[in-house]
């Protein structure tokens, strides 16, 4: 059987799902079925050529499976590779930051011995702040984009990913960008993020230090009111 519209409406929704099914895919998507099943009654793909089209998508279908073993052992390797960065256990404790974006941010900033202080990553990685200025015209300040493209791209996964995924970096997100004082954008505000990410791995790998959860809350200033009524 094969992805052709006029197969898949005879299959059916049931038919869909018991291959599924018996394949044990992952994320099989159950829900979805019914809407394959109805485009592919709408489609008006040719029917001539059936059998070529037919040996094409499985040939296709081999190829996917092929390389999605490949990416597998490289992901496993990666991992066990990235087990051998000094103190990784401790960053891998900040939920969010993975093997993944570890092994990526480690690969591109190179031996952590080679730098004085973490600005100096900071500045590689392009998300240095630099002033928007013209003449007598003062512009809003941006960071450089400077640097090491795929840096700043790692360091911006992990401050996507710990928003989404740790409870301390939530709320730090949540108070950049509704604080009275000079409130951040949902962007400007991940960045911010993302600096403190590398700050705090820049301190473990040449510390061995913890991490702590509660010391990524102490810029959140709290009104009097706030704090009683949490004290309550």
């Amino acid at each position: 059987m094969s992805c052709i519209p006029s197969e898949i409406t005879e299959l059916g929704t049931e038919g869909l799902r018991n291959i599924w099914h018996e394949a044990k895919l992952r994320g099989r998507g159950y829900s979805r079925a019914s809407e394959i099943v109805e485009y592919a009654e709408k489609s008006v793909g040719l029917k001539d050529g059936s059998s070529v089209g037919r040996e094409t998508v499985k040939w296709f279908a081999k190829e996917i499976m092929k390389l999605d073993e490949q990416l597998a052992w490289i992901e496993n390797t990666l991992h066990k590779k990235c087990m051998e960065i000094p103190y990784a256990e401790n960053i891998l404790e900040i939920k969010g930051v993975g093997e993944n974006i570890l092994a990526g941010i480690v690969a591109e900033m190179g031996d952590i011995s080679r730098f004085d202080d973490v600005k100096e990553i900071q500045k590689l990685s392009g998300m240095s702040l630099v002033a928007c200025s013209s003449g007598k015209h003062k512009g809003q300040t941006k960071i450089s984009h400077r640097g090491r493209k795929r840096l700043r791209y790692w360091l911006f996964q992990a401050a996507k990913s710990a928003v989404s995924h740790a409870e301390e970096f939530k709320e730090l997100h949540v108070y950049y960008t509704t604080r009275a004082d000079n409130p951040l954008k949902k962007m400007q505000s991940l960045i911010v993020i993302a600096c403190k990410i590398l700050r705090v791995i820049y301190t473990i790998l040449k510390t061995g230090k913890d991490y702590d959860p509660q010391k990524m809350l102490k810029d959140i200033k709290r009104s009097k009111a706030a704090l009683a009524a949490k004290a309550a």
